[in-house]
C-alpha cells in the first residue's frame, strides 16, 4: 500500500493515540506525547465523523481533565494543533486549553512558553486571482505550500510555487463554490523544504530543476493553473467536474 507523508503522519498520530487509551485504561497518568496525541487524534475522528471544526475543537477539549495526565503536563499542553480533513477540506484545528480544569502555574510552570515581543505581518511579494471551480468550499490554511493547493483551485500555478498565504499563522482563507477572490503570497521561509501536502515536491524547493518537475506533475495530476502551455491569467476551460473538497 502506498502511503503519502500526510497519511503516513496521520498512522503515526492514531497510533500513538492509542497507546495513550491503552495505557490511560490501565490507570496511568498520561505525559504530554501522550496526551498531545490523544487530543489531536480526538480532532481527527470528530471530523472524519462529519462534525465541523468547532464541534471537533470542543470534544478535544473534553477528553483530558487535570487527573488524567502526570503533574506539570497540562502546564506544557497549553494548545494543540491538529490539520484535519472536513467535509468543506482540510483546516488547521487549534485546540486552546485542551485540557478541561487545568489550573496553571503560569511563567514558572515546567516548559512554560514566555511569548515575546509581537512580529509584524509581513507584506505580501505575489498577488493572485483564485478561482474555485468546485462546486465544494475550498480552504486554505496559512502555512500550506499555495502551489499544492486543492487542484480545483484555479490561479497562476508556476507564481505560486514556494509561497504561502500571507495571513496570520493558524489562520485560513476560504474560497467559496465556483467563486473567485485575490489573495497575497509570501516565500515559504526557514530551509524551504516542502514534504508533504498534496506530495508534488517533497524535498528542497530551491534544489535545480524542483519547481519544474513540480509543474509537471500538478499539470499531470490536473492541477488546473499548472499547464505549461497556458499563458498566466488565461481563464480555464470549463468543467462540470466535482471536487470532493478535502485537501487544502
Amino acid at each position: 500500500m502506498r502511503l503519502t507523508p500526510t497519511e503516513r503522519d496521520r498512522l503515526l498520530l492514531r497510533s500513538a493515540a492509542e497507546l495513550a487509551r491503552a495505557r490511560r485504561a490501565r490507570g496511568l497518568k498520561l505525559n504530554v506525547p501522550e496526551a498531545t496525541a490523544l487530543i489531536a487524534d480526538t480532532v481527527c475522528e470528530a471530523a472524519r465523523d462529519g462534525k465541523r471544526l468547532a464541534e471537533a475543537i470542543e470534544e478535544a477539549r473534553a477528553v483530558l481533565g487535570p487527573d488524567d495526565v502526570l503533574p506539570g503536563v497540562a502546564d506544557v499542553v497549553t494548545e494543540v494543533h491538529v490539520e484535519a480533513v472536513f467535509d468543506d477540506g482540510s483546516r488547521l484545528a487549534v485546540v486552546s486549553s485542551p485540557i478541561r480544569g487545568a489550573v496553571s502555574l503560569g511563567d514558572d510552570a515546567p516548559g512554560a512558553v514566555v511569548p515575546g515581543p509581537g512580529v509584524p505581518q509581513p507584506e505580501p511579494v505575489v498577488h493572485l486571482r483564485v478561482r474555485n471551480t468546485a462546486a465544494v468550499p475550498v480552504s486554505v490554511t496559512s502555512h500550506f505550500h499555495f502551489f499544492e493547493a486543492n487542484p480545483r483551485l484555479d490561479f497562476d500555478r508556476a507564481a505560486a510555487y514556494g509561497m504561502r498565504l500571507c495571513v496570520p499563522a493558524g489562520s485560513s482563507v476560504r474560497f467559496d463554490p465556483h467563486g473567485e477572490g485575490e489573495v497575497g503570497l509570501v516565500p515559504i521561509g526557514g530551509d524551504r523544504i516542502a514534504i508533504g501536502f498534496a506530495g508534488l515536491v517533497d524535498g528542497p524547493l530551491d534544489a535545480p530543476g524542483a519547481k519544474a518537475q513540480a509543474l509537471s506533475r500538478a499539470a499531470a495530476c490536473g492541477y488546473l493553473g499548472a499547464d505549461p502551455e497556458r499563458p498566466a491569467g488565461a481563464a480555464a476551460p470549463s468543467t462540470t467536474e466535482s471536487a470532493d473538497g478535502d485537501q487544502a
